[in-house]
This record gives structure tokens, C-alpha cells and sequence, in this order.
């Protein structure tokens, strides 16, 4: 009996952490209108569905930092 609620725990748990996995995705804006923003995802756009919630962070490029020589 606990080796089947073992096992019938550990389907469940597993069934559960592959659906709460997120696409990851490096994309371009490509357009900004006044209520939308179209983003150019490459390839990678077909792991997103319609309807899909997306968190967009903005991140700024990292500037180099000048290199002194002797």
C-alpha cells in the first residue's frame, strides 16, 4: 500500500513541475502601439500559444568599461 501511494505521489508531482516549467525566450521590439507591443521572437516563438501570460523584463545593455594600457 505505501508503495503504491509513493508511486501515485511522485506521477503526480511530476505531472505537475512539467506544466509549471516557462518558455524562456530573447526577443526584439519590433513595434510599440498604444496599448500593445509586438516583439520579434524568432524561432523560439513557437513555444508561446495565444492567450499565454509573459513577463517582460527590460534590461539595459551592459556598457563596456574602457581597457588602460601601460
Amino acid at each position: 500500500m505505501k508503495k503504491i501511494m509513493t508511486l501515485m505521489l511522485t506521477l503526480s508531482l511530476a505531472i505537475a513541475s512539467s506544466q509549471a516549467l516557462a518558455a524562456n525566450a530573447t526577443c526584439t521590439v519590433t513595434a510599440v502601439n498604444e496599448e500593445s507591443i509586438s516583439l520579434d521572437c524568432g524561432t523560439t516563438a513557437e513555444s508561446f500559444k495565444i492567450g499565454d501570460k509573459v513577463k517582460v523584463i527590460k534590461k539595459a545593455a551592459k556598457k563596456q568599461k574602457a581597457i588602460e594600457g601601460c
